[in-house]
Parts: structure tokens; sequence; C-alpha cells
């Protein structure tokens, strides 16, 4: 490339929403150039090798909807996809539909500068290049920023380090060896069981015990590959407009209309079905506090028969402050059977916190642990984080790290106010985490190039979203938010209270996949209501 390109469109990001926002563009007829810090597409499904690492979402559900032909060519092999199934997928893609030649790959973007006199955007990289855009698609991922650990010592130990988002490529053998693993999160529970097969001793680190469901993961059969291609386009229907964005059905009965006996039925059911889908069991379960506290409940239980040693089984049971479901739900294989397991100790900080990291492994408030690996499961600063460490500049100077000081405001979860011509895909205020991300992430793509469409027809070349329709969207999306039990407790990402200094705000949008769809279309429909479209085309 060029040091200096002028074109339509800059995509940051070449993951799901980078590439499916690459051959979008291309095929609506815009020039487009796409950066990607890694050297190969895929996203947080290129960089989040560790051991175990797969989809919590069907891999049925969890693809690309806009080629038919696509989805008849690709066959999935297990009910829940791993990582390199996902990422073989996603290359896949780019290759099928020559979206490479739009990618600069091992480059990162530094700067996005929104010039007021010429309404285009100026991105500059990592490299010293620069390149003029009218339209920025911000594919930057939602899970892409790894927390980093901040526990005095670090630099002092003399073993392996590594973290989950930033494992090694060609993976890490555990074998003979004293491991450590700090976090329980989703990561933390996939991996856990992996590297306890391989470790002479595995020590597991536990601030706060979480929800683990069993994935009950297995090979998809050939009947069920093929009803599935048979009824994709009727599936793709239903998924844009089920609460979650996918086809795992959820019961439409209210657990507080039905007896105990047949709300435990159904809990047995959904422990059976595996997965998430232990919260559709009932459609009041995050909102009703009985009906969810008997949910916990259930699963405490099955975990206190599934740990033997009754004290480990306790410390990784879930407090009563923390209703089902409002934490993240992990998936996974035989992590609380892992436990059983002779090599296998659990060590709860909260009782025994973790003083510092030393030259031999790690100190704890009671003694020492020495290990030759630790591992950090730690998670990201999510939802906020890659856009936050970018720090786009818009209108007037404004920065979007300013403009987001008490927490993130967009109007949809796509644009922000003063930042004209941005568009964030499955941004904070959008469905985001609560969906199918693939789901969301093409609504996003559409919404977005359509209104780029839409101005190009118009012979226009801004959108803004305005003030007053950002904030009755964040006021919106808070009323919902509290509406549920979303607010018992705000110690969890979906806050941002993993990350030391982020305001604590609830970051994803609650109302439903299907609902948000309709209302974002609506919008656009009405002429794209809430936005100041405004200029003339300025050729790129």
């Amino acid at each position: 490339m060029n040091d200096t390109i002028n074109v339509d469109a800059v995509v940051i990001g070449a993951g799901i929403a980078g590439l499916y926002a690459i051959y979008r563009l291309r095929d609506m007829g815009f020039s487009l150039q796409a950066f990607e810090a890694g050297d190969e597409v895929g996203g947080t499904w290129y960089f989040n090798q560790y051991p175990g690492a797969r989809c919590d979402i069907e891999s049925l559900d969890y693809s690309y909807s806009f080629s038919p032909e696509l989805e008849q060519e690709w066959t999935w092999s297990e009910r829940y996809a791993s990582q390199p199934e996902i990422l073989k997928y996603l290359k896949h893609v780019a290759d099928r539909f020559s979206l490479r030649d739009h990618i600069q790959f091992d480059t990162r973007v530094v700067s996005t500068v929104f010039n007021d006199e010429t309404q285009m955007w100026t991105v500059t990289t990592d490299a010293g290049q620069t390149a003029t855009a009218k339209f920025l698609i911000m594919a930057t991922g939602v899970l892409s920023v790894p927390q980093e650990p901040t526990i005095n010592g670090l630099n002092t130990f003399t073993g392996d380090m590594y973290h989950s988002a930033k494992w090694p490529k060609g993976g890490v053998d555990f074998s003979g060896k004293k491991v450590a693993v700090i976090g329980t999160g989703s990561s933390g529970t996939q991996m856990i069981p992996l590297i306890a097969e391989e470790a002479e001793s595995l020590y597991v680190l536990q601030r706060t015990p979480n929800y683990c469901m069993p994935a009950q993961n297995s090979p998809l059969s050939d009947e069920i590959i093929q009803d599935w291609k048979t009824h994709y386009r009727e599936r793709r229907a239903y998924a844009r407009q089920a609460g979650f964005g996918h086809n795992q059905a959820s019961n439409p009965l209210s657990g507080a209309e039905v007896s105990r006996e047949e709300r435990e039925s159904e809990f047995e059911n959904r422990w059976e079905l595996g997965g998430l889908y232990m919260m559709r069991a009932f459609k009041d379960i995050l909102v009703n506090l009985d009906v969810n506290n008997e949910a916990a409940e259930f699963v405490r239980n099955k975990i206190r028969a599934i740990v033997k040693n009754p004290e480990v089984a306790e410390d990784l049971v879930p407090s009563n402050e923390l209703p089902i479901g409002t934490k993240r739900l992990c998936s996974g294989t035989e992590y609380y059977e892992t436990f059983n397991r002779e090599n296998v100790s659990l060590i709860n900080v909260q009782k025994n916190p973790i003083d510092r990291i030393t030259e031999n492994g790690v100190a704890l408030a009671d003694g020492q642990i020495d290990v030759d690996a630790i591992v950090f499961a730690t998670g990201f600063d999510a939802m906020t984080g890659a856009l936050l460490k970018l720090n786009p500049i818009g209108r007037g100077g404004k920065e979007l790290k300013d403009h987001w000081a008490a927490g993130p405001r967009t109007y949809l979860g796509i644009t922000v106010h003063n930042f004209p011509n941005m568009f964030i895909m499955a941004g904070p205020g959008s469905p985001s985490v609560f969906s199918n991300m693939v789901t969301s992430i093409e609504q996003h793509v559409e919404w977005a190039t359509d209104a780029m469409d839409y101005l190009r027809q118009k012979d226009l070349s801004v959108i803004e979203a305005t003030a007053e329709s950002e904030q009755a969207w964040v006021d919106h999306a808070n009323e919902l938010a509290n509406s549920t039990l979303y607010g018992v407790s705000r110690a969890t990402w979906f806050y941002g209270a993993n990350t030391p200094g982020k305001p604590q705000v609830f970051m994803p949008y609650v109302g439903g996949v299907g609902n948000y769809y309709n209302r974002i279309l609506g919008i656009a429909a009405n002429d794209y209501e809430g936005y100041t479209l405004s200029g003339q085309t300025v050729s790129a």
C-alpha cells in the first residue's frame, strides 16, 4: 500500500465483523482499505488459541448467513466448534470471497481523526501510513484487549508466563510441570481441564466462583447437519427475530406460574441440553429473583454432587449475591470433575489472597506455591477497551475517552454523537455479548452500509447521531437493564468492574435481538430518525 491513500471507507479489524464489512462494502461499490493488527484473519478467534477455546453458541448458528452457498458448502464437525475450526472457517471465508486483497496485515491503527472542513477521517498506522476516508468502520471487537494482570512482582518470576488472549501459536506443553492458573471465567473454565491432563500439578487460583454449565458437546450427526442445511433460510430468519439471535429454544412459560416440581424438571432438562440453555428455562429467569434463586440453587447442588471434597465444592459454589446469568455464564467440559483429580488444587484467594509473584511462583497470605508456569486467564477490557485504546478524535477535536468519561454513550450501539460517519460493530448499547455475535454483527454491518448507500443516493456525505437521540438511547438501555436482575450485582465485566478505573456502567442492551433489530430498521426506514444528515458528497 502507498503511504497515503484515499478511499470511501476504512475498516479496522479483520475478524467476523471486519470480513463481512469488507465483503459488503466491496459488493456495494465502495472503495475500501482494511487494517488488521495480526498476520491473519480471525480477530478474537486468531488471538485466543489457548487449549479448550471453543464457542458457546452452537456452530450451526455461529456462522455467516449472507451466503446460502457458503452455508451449503461448509460442514461443521462439532456441536460447539473449537477455536481451530472457527479460525479455519474464517480463513475459508476470506479466501472464498477474495477478501484478503483489501486487508493490510501486521498493521495497527494508532490514530483516527475527523476533519471538520473536509468531513473526512484521517487514519494513521503504526508504520506511518495514512488513509483518508469518508466512513470509518470500527470492527475492533468487544473482547479483544486483554486484561493485563497487575499483581506485584510479575517481572521477578523466572518461569514461563502466558495470557489466554495472547497464547503462543504453536501451543504449550505442560507435561511434567507445576502450573498455576489465575482466573476462572470463560477462558479459565475451558482450559483448566485440559491443562490438568498434562501438568504434574495444577493450582487453580479463584477469586470469584462462577456458574459453569456442561457444554454437552458432541460430534454433529449427518442427520442434524442435513436438517439445518435444508432449513437454513428459515432458521436464519428466526434467529434475527429471536431474543438472543440464535435457534436455541426459549421456554415461553413464566417460572412463577408453574409448580416447583415443574421448575425443577425444566432445570434438569436444561442441564442435560447443556451450554447456555439454562438461561432460557423460563422467560422470567432474569427478572424474577425467586425463580432465579431456584435455578441458581439447582446448579449449586449439581456442583456439590459432582465435586467429592465438600470443602472444595463449597469454594466452587457461587454466592447468593450473584444471580445466575448476571455474570457471564460459562460453558465447559468436565470443569467441576477436574477438581476430583489428585493433581489439582483449588485456592480460594478471597480466603487466602495473592500477595505477589515471586521468583519461583506465587506468594499467598499463608505461604508460597512453587510453579514452573503461570497462566493468566484474566479476561478482557470488554466492550470499550479497543475503542478507548485507539481513542478516535471526532468533531471539534472531541476525544472519545472524554465523551465516554462517565461510561460509554451511543445511539443504537452503532454511532456516537460528535463522531460523524463512524460505525461501531456490536458496540456498547447494542445486544452484542448478550447475543449470537455473528447475528448481531451482520445486522450492524448491513445497517451501516445501507446508511452509507442512503447518503450516496441522496448526494449527502455525513450522518451523525444527535445529542438528544444518544441521551434517549442511553436512558432507554439503562431503564431496560434496571428492570432485570443485572442490577443486583455489579461486580462483573458487563459493568466494567474487572478493569481498574473503568466507570461502572452497564454496557450491553438487554431488550432482545429481535426487538432491537426491528427498532433500528424502523429508524432507518424513517429517514434515519435521530440523526443529522448533511453535506455534499466529497470525492474520496
